[in-house]
C-alpha cells in the first residue's frame, strides 16, 4: 500500500537575497527552506517566512513529491508534481550537471501566496521548498539587433539577473530543430505578472537547480510576447539546459502556463510561429522536416542512440514526460507549417560537397525560384558562378586549377537569406591531414563518481572527408567504434569516449580520415583507463587558513581501489607551490588535513588546485580539485539614510540584529544592498561573513527618535 506522508509549512526566510539589475527594478529573492519533523506527521519550518510568487520543491529518495500552494487570500490550489518535467535540465557531459544526491523539481507560478505544503509518495528522507519572490515589472517591446527576428523583450528588460549567471554560454556548431515545452503554473496571469515569471524561473534554475542561468532560449507568454532566454546572444547557437540529452544543437522554447487540457491562445501560438520562422531559418531548417539526432543520454533514449525528430519537436518526443501538454503537443505540426510560410521564400539544407577536384553545393528552396551560386576567395574575388531555377540548387565547380587556399560559397536567392560556408579547395585534391589531437584527461577512472568519467577528444582536420574514430587495444585490435565513417567538415572537432564498458588497462584511440578521392591520413592518441582513483574531495571549497578557529584547515580526501603510492600536489596558475602529502597508502577511503602551511611561508590568499596523483600497478592517474584561501575579513558599513541599505566589500552572508530581532542575508555581489525591513530600524547591528568563516568589524548604527 502507498503511503502519502504530508509536509506543511507557513512562509518566511529569505535565505538567499539576487539585488535587482537595475535600481528602478523591483527586488526579486529566492528562498531555500528545510523541513523539519512535527506532530501528525508534518513537516514545518522553524521560523514563520516571507511572501512568496513561485515554488518548487526538491529532495532525497526515490520517491516522489507533490505540493500545494495558499495564495494571499487564504485559498489553497491543487497539488502539483514537484517534478512536472523530470528532464528539464543540462546534458549529462555538461559542466552544470549536478550530482549531489537531491531530485530537483520544476518552478510552479503561484501568484503572490504565504504558505505552502508538501507531500510524498515512497521513498523520500528529505524535502526542500525552492521558493521566489518574483514582483510585477513593467516591459516594453524592443527588437533586438538581429534582421528579421520578431519584436523580443531583452533580458535586462524583464529584470534578469547577470551576477547570479554561474558560467559563461557554451555554443553548439549548429543548430537542427527547436523543442517546445510549457513550464508549470497557472494560465491566468497577467501581461505584468508574465515578466516576474520569466525573472522566478531564472532564479529557480539558478538558486534552487544550481544551473548556469535560465535553461530555455527562448520564453513566450499567453499575449504572444517573445521574452530573451538564456544569455549568449539570440541568434547564436547557445546550449540551454531545457531537453536532457537534446540540448546542444536545438533551442529551446517554453510557452508560460500549463496546457494539458488548456489550448494555448493564438496569439501565443502566433509568437511561436514567427520565432521559429526566424531561429530555424537562420540556422536553414525546414520547420517541417525530420532529421536523425544522436541522443546525449536521456531516461526515454540511451546516449549515442539515433532518434528520428521533427524539426520543431515537443519535449515530449525526447523526454519522459507529457511537456509540453496535449493541446500545445497537438498543434505544432500546424505551427511547423505556418513558420515554414512566414518570411517568404526560404533556403534549406545547404551543404558542400568534395570529390577530387571538384566541388558541389547543393540546397533546397521552399518554393520555386532563380538562384545563384557564388564561389569567391578569401579576398572576396569571385572564381566561379552557378546559376539555375526551381527549388533544387545544385551547381559544381572544379577547383583542379585554382590556388589552394580556403574559398567562400554563397547561395543566394530572391529575398531569402544567403547561405554561405568556407571549404579548402584548389590545386587538385587538397592536402588532408589531422592535427591537434589530444584526449583530455589521457587517464580516465570510469567509476560513476563523476571525476574523470570519460575523455574528450579534439581533433582538427585540413579538409572535409569521411572519419572514423576506433579504439583499440596495444595490439590493434578494435574494441570499440566512436564515429564510423561519418563525413565531416574542415575544422576542429569534438567527441567523448565514454570509459565505462572499458576494463583497466592502455589504449590508442584511432582517427582516420579519408577523402572521396580515396586519399587518407592516420592519427594515434594514447588513452589509460585505470579506476585505481577514486572521489577527490576538498572540504572547505574555500577555507581560512589564518589561526582565528574557523575553517582554518583544508580536509581532502580520497579513495583508491588498490594500494597505490600517492602525491598530493598544491598548484596556482599550473605552478606547483606545496606538496602536504606523499606515501604509499593501501585501498580504501583517506582523509588528509592541512593547515596551509608550506616551506616558503603561509599560503597567499587566492585560486589553488589539490592535485592527487596515484601510481598503481597499472600506472599513473591523477585528478584535480579546486580551493580557495582567503584570509581576509570583508567590510561591511551601513549607508546612511531612511532606508536600510548596506554597502558590502564581497560576496557574504549578512547577519543582523534590528531593533532586537535577528535577520540573515544572502549577498551574491559586493556593492550596495537594500535590505527590505517593516518599521523604524532604529538600532541595527551588522556583521559580514565570506565564505571562508571571516567576520567583518561589527557594523553598529542608532538612529535617534
Amino acid at each position: 500500500m502507498r503511503r502519502a506522508f504530508l509536509f506543511t509549512f507557513p512562509l518566511f526566510a529569505a535565505l538567499l537575497v539576487t539585488p535587482s539589475p537595475s535600481s528602478s527594478a523591483p527586488t526579486a529573492e529566492a528562498f531555500a527552506v528545510d523541513l523539519r519533523p512535527a506532530p501528525h506527521g508534518r513537516f514545518v519550518t522553524s521560523a514563520p517566512v516571507e511572501r512568496f510568487t513561485l515554488a518548487g520543491v526538491s529532495w532525497r529518495g526515490g520517491g516522489r513529491v507533490e505540493f500545494r500552494t495558499r495564495s494571499a487570500g487564504g485559498r489553497w490550489s491543487a497539488w502539483h508534481s514537484g517534478a512536472l518535467e523530470d528532464e528539464d535540465g543540462p546534458d549529462l557531459d555538461s559542466h552544470e550537471q549536478r550530482r549531489n544526491g537531491w531530485r530537483l523539481g520544476n518552478p510552479w507560478w503561484a501568484g503572490i501566496s504565504d504558505r505552502i505544503e508538501a507531500r510524498s509518495f515512497g521513498d523520500v528522507s528529505r524535502v526542500r521548498a525552492q521558493l521566489v519572490w518574483s514582483p510585477e515589472r513593467q516591459v516594453h517591446l524592443r527588437v533586438l539587433a538581429a534582421p528579421g527576428a520578431p519584436p523580443i523583450v531583452p533580458r535586462a528588460e524583464w529584470g534578469a539577473n547577470e551576477a547570479i549567471r554561474r558560467g559563461a554560454p557554451t555554443y553548439a556548431s549548429e543548430i537542427k530543430l527547436a523543442i517546445v515545452h510549457h513550464t508549470a503554473g497557472g494560465n491566468d496571469y497577467s501581461r505584468a505578472e508574465a515578466a516576474a515569471i520569466v525573472r522566478g524561473i531564472q532564479l529557480f534554475h539558478v538558486k534552487s537547480n544550481g544551473w548556469n542561468d535560465i535553461g530555455y532560449n527562448f520564453l513566450v507568454d499567453r499575449f504572444g510576447t517573445i521574452y530573451e532566454g538564456r544569455f549568449g546572444g539570440i541568434d547564436r547557437n547557445v546550449v540551454g539546459a531545457h531537453a536532457l540529452g537534446f540540448n546542444t544543437g536545438s533551442v529551446g522554447i517554453a510557452l508560460l502556463g500549463t496546457y494539458g487540457t488548456t489550448k494555448p491562445s493564438a496569439a501565443a501560438q502566433d509568437a511561436i510561429a514567427r520565432l521559429i520562422a526566424w531561429r530555424l531559418d537562420l540556422a536553414h531548417v525546414d520547420p517541417t522536416s525530420t532529421l536523425t539526432f544522436t541522443s546525449g543520454g536521456s531516461e526515454k533514449y540511451a546516449a549515442e542512440l539515433p532518434v528520428q525528430l521533427r524539426a520543431v519537436s515537443g519535449h515530449r518526443d525526447t523526454g519522459s514526460t507529457e511537456c509540453p501538454g496535449n493541446m500545445l503537443y497537438a498543434r505544432l505540426g500546424a505551427i511547423a507549417s505556418s513558420a515554414r510560410e512566414i518570411g517568404g521564400l526560404k533556403i534549406f539544407e545547404p551543404k558542400a560537397g568534395i570529390t577530387g577536384s571538384s566541388i558541389r553545393i547543393r540546397a533546397r528552396l521552399s518554393q520555386s525560384h532563380p538562384w545563384d551560386v557564388t564561389i569567391a576567395t578569401a579576398a572576396g574575388v569571385a572564381v566561379a558562378h552557378g546559376s539555375g531555377s526551381g527549388t533544387a540548387v545544385d551547381s559544381t565547380w572544379d577547383s583542379g586549377g585554382a590556388p589552394v587556399g580556403s574559398y567562400r560559397w554563397t547561395i543566394s536567392a530572391g529575398s531569402a537569406r544567403p547561405a554561405t560556408g568556407i571549404l579548402r579547395a584548389g590545386g587538385g585534391t587538397a592536402a588532408l591531414a589531422i592535427e591537434s589531437a589530444a584526449a583530455t584527461p589521457d587517464a580516465i577512472t570510469p567509476n560513476s563518481d563523476g571525476q574523470a568519467d570519460a575523455a574528450t577528444l579534439t581533433y582538427s582536420i585540413s579538409s572535409s572527408a569521411n572519419v572514423t574514430v576506433e579504439l583499440t587495444d596495444l595490439l590493434g585490435g578494435v574494441v570499440t567504434t566512436v564515429v564510423d565513417r561519418v563525413w565531416t567538415q574542415a575544422g576542429e572537432h569534438t567527441l567523448t569516449i565514454d570509459g565505462a564498458a572499458l576494463a583497466d588497462g592502455e589504449y590508442n584511440v584511432v582517427i582516420t580520415a579519408r577523402t572521396a578521392a580515396g586519399a587518407s591520413v592516420q592519427q594515434i592518441v594514447p588513452l589509460h583507463v585505470n579506476r585505481g582513483l577514486g572521489l577527490v574531495t576538498v572540504s572547505p571549497a574555500t577555507f581560512s587558513p589564518n589561526a582565528d578557529g574557523r575553517k582554518d584547515r583544508l580536509t581532502l580526501t580520497f579513495t583508491l581501489a588498490m594500494s597505490a603510492d600517492v602525491v598530493v600536489r598544491v598548484e596556482r596558475d599550473g605552478k606547483w607551490v606545496a606538496s602536504p602529502l606523499t606515501g604509499m597508502f593501501e585501498a580504501g577511503t583517506h582523509r588528509f588535513t592541512w593547515d596551509g602551511s608550506r616551506s616558503s611561508g603561509a599560503l597567499r590568499d587566492g585560486e589553488y588546485s589539490a592535485v592527487v596523483e596515484a601510481t598503481n600497478e597499472l600506472g599513473i592517474v591523477s585528478f584535480a580539485v579546486p580551493f580557495v584561501s582567503d584570509t581576509t575579513a570583508p567590510r561591511v558599513l551601513i549607508v546612511p539614510g531612511k532606508k536600510l541599505t548596506v554597502d558590502v566589500s564581497e560576496p557574504a552572508v549578512l547577519t543582523f540584529v534590528i531593533d532586537g530581532r535577528s535577520l540573515r542575508r544572502e549577498v551574491m555581489k559586493a556593492g550596495q544592498v537594500r535590505i527590505p525591513w517593516n518599521g523604524p530600524a532604529t538600532r541595527v547591528r551588522v556583521v559580514a561573513w565570506d565564505a571562508a568563516g571571516n567576520a567583518s568589524v561589527p557594523t553598529v548604527r542608532v538612529r535617534q527618535g
